[in-house]
C-alpha cells in the first residue's frame, strides 16, 4: 500500500506468508526476492489495488483472509477470496460486520465463512469500531481499511491486544495516533494520507521461538541463545508466565529496530513450577498456549490457563485437540469453554500416543516437542502444517542438536 519500493529482510518464509504474497501480486504489486535474501515490494499505493483476475487462495491464513479484507473493502474493486478446508470454517464475521460500516458488500456463505466475494466501496469515509471480541486481526483490518477513507477511523479497545499494525503503519508515515483514556484503547488513522516506502528488518516471532525456547526449557543440561527477538510488550505474555514458572531465562542486548523492541535471549533448563496464567494475558500469548500446555506437562504442580475461549477457533479448537493429545500422552487435563488445567508430572511422560494435529501447525509443533521428553515416541498423523507458519523448524532444532525422527 506504499507507494514505491520498499525492503524486507528477516522475513519468515512460511507457507502463510506466501499466500500473502501471491495474494499481493494478484492485487497489482510487484513483489520479488533478491540474490541475498531481502524481498523488494513495489507497492501501488494508498487506493491503487487493481481488480484480480482470479480467485486468490488464501491458504491456511486467517491472518491474511481478515487483513486483506480490511486492505480491499475501502477501494472500488471486486475479490473473490478462498482458502483451504481449515480456514473455510473460521468465522469471517467479527470483520465483516464492522468492516461493512465503511460501505462495502460482503456475499459469503452462512455464518460469513470462506469463499467470499468482497465488493469494495468507492466513497468511504472513517469509522469508529468498540471492539467486541479481543483481535488484534480485526483492528488491523479495520485500521487498515481506514489508510483509503475519508476523515478518521477509530478503534477502541479495553483488552489491549497486539501493537504491530499501529507501529508499523507510524514507521510507513501513515497519520495515526494511539491514546488511553480511562482504561480504554483508541487507535486512530487519518485516511487518504500516502505511505511512505521504507526499508523494514523483520524480528524473530515470539510465537514460533517458543517452541525452541520450551524445549530448552523441558529437556535437562540445554541451554540455547536466541538472537533479535520482538519484545513488544503485547507479545511477551509467553515470556513473562514462563519466568513466573522458575525459568531461567536472561534478557540482553536490549535496542529497537523499525520501531519494535529486540533483545537477545538466553535460556537455560531448570525445573518449573505450574501457575495460574490470568485471563487478561490471553491476547499477548493467544499463539502460545499450545506449547505452554506442554511445558505444563512437565512442570511440578498444576497449570490453569483462563479466559482463552479464542483457542476454540483457531485453526482447530485448541484446546480440544491439546487435552485430546495430552490426554493420550498419560497427562492429565481439564478443560471448560475457555480455559485448560494441565496437571504436572515432573518430567515424566508415559508417551505411546498417536496424537491428532487436525491439521494445525501449532498443535504438530507442540506435540513434537513433548515427544523429546516422553518415555516412549509420541507419533503424530501429520507434519505437513507445520510449513504454514514455521517452514524451518526442522532445521532450527538440528542447529540447536534436535534431530527429530
Amino acid at each position: 500500500m506504499a507507494l514505491g519500493k520498499s525492503e524486507i529482510s528477516g522475513l519468515l518464509e512460511s507457507q502463510d506468508i506466501m499466500s500473502t504474497i501471491n495474494c499481493m501480486r494478484q492485487l497489482g504489486a510487484t513483489i520479488a526476492k533478491r540474490e541475498d535474501g531481502v524481498w523488494e515490494i513495489f507497492g501501488c499505493g494508498i487506493g491503487g489495488f487493481s481488480e484480480p483476475q482470479n480467485i486468490i487462495d488464501l491458504g491456511n491464513s486467517g491472518t491474511s483472509a481478515r487483513l486483506i479484507t480490511g486492505a480491499v473493502c475501502t477501494t472500488p474493486i471486486k475479490c473473490f477470496f478462498t482458502g483451504d478446508n481449515s480456514l473455510r470454517k473460521r468465522p469471517m464475521d467479527r470483520v465483516v460486520k464492522p468492516l461493512s460500516k465503511f460501505g462495502a458488500s460482503f456475499f459469503a456463505r452462512d455464518q460469513l465463512l470462506l469463499p467470499m466475494c468482497v465488493v469494495g466501496t468507492s466513497n468511504a469515509t472513517g469509522i469508529e469500531v468498540d471492539a467486541k471480541v479481543e483481535s488484534a486481526q480485526v483492528k488491523s483490518a479495520v485500521l487498515i481499511a481506514g489508510l483509503n477513507a475519508f476523515g478518521e477511523t477509530q478503534y477502541k479497545e479495553k483488552v489491549f491486544t497486539r501493537d504491530h499494525t499501529e507501529r508499523l503503519l507510524k514507521a510507513f508515515g501513515a497519520d495515526i495516533e494511539v491514546e488511553e483514556l480511562e482504561g480504554i484503547k483508541i487507535s486512530k488513522v487519518r485516511g487518504l494520507v500516502q505511505l511512505i516506502p521504507q526499508k523494514i528488518s523483520i524480528p524473530r516471532d515470539p510465537s514460533s521461538a517458543a517452541f525452541p525456547m520450551c524445549a530448552a526449557l523441558m529437556i535437562e543440561g540445554s541451554e540455547i541463545l536466541i538472537p533479535h527477538i520482538c519484545q513488544n510488550p503485547t507479545r511477551i505474555g509467553l515470556q513473562e508466565t514462563l519466568i513466573e514458572m522458575g525459568a531461567d531465562i536472561k534478557i540482553t542486548n536490549q535496542r529497537f529496530i523499525g520501531g519494535e523492541p529486540v533483545a537477545d535471549l538466553l535460556i537455560s533448563h531448570r525445573k518449573l513450577k505450574g501457575v495460574s496464567v490470568p485471563a487478561h494475558r490471553a491476547a499477548s500469548m493467544i499463539d502460545e498456549y499450545p506449547i505452554l500446555a506442554i511445558l505444563a506437562s512437565v512442570a511440578e504442580g498444576r497449570t490453569i490457563m483462563n479466559g482463552i475461549k479464542e483457542l476454540r477457533v483457531k485453526e482447530s479448537d485448541r484446546i480440544s485437540a491439546v487435552s485430546e493429545g495430552l490426554r493420550a500422552s498419560g497427562v492429565k487435563v481439564e478443560e471448560t469453554e475457555d480455559s485448560l488445567t494441565v496437571f504436572g508430572n515432573l518430567g515424566k511422560i508415559k508417551g505411546g500416543s498417536i496424537v491428532r494435529t487436525y491439521f494445525d501447525h501449532r498443535i504438530a509443533m507442540s506435540f513434537m516437542c513433548l515427544d523429546l521428553v516422553s518415555d516412549q515416541s509420541i507419533k503424530l498423523d501429520e507434519k505437513k502444517s507445520i510449513s504454514t507458519s514455521f517452514e524451518e523448524f526442522f532445521k532450527c532444532f538440528s542447529e540447536i542438536g534436535v534431530n527429530f525422527e
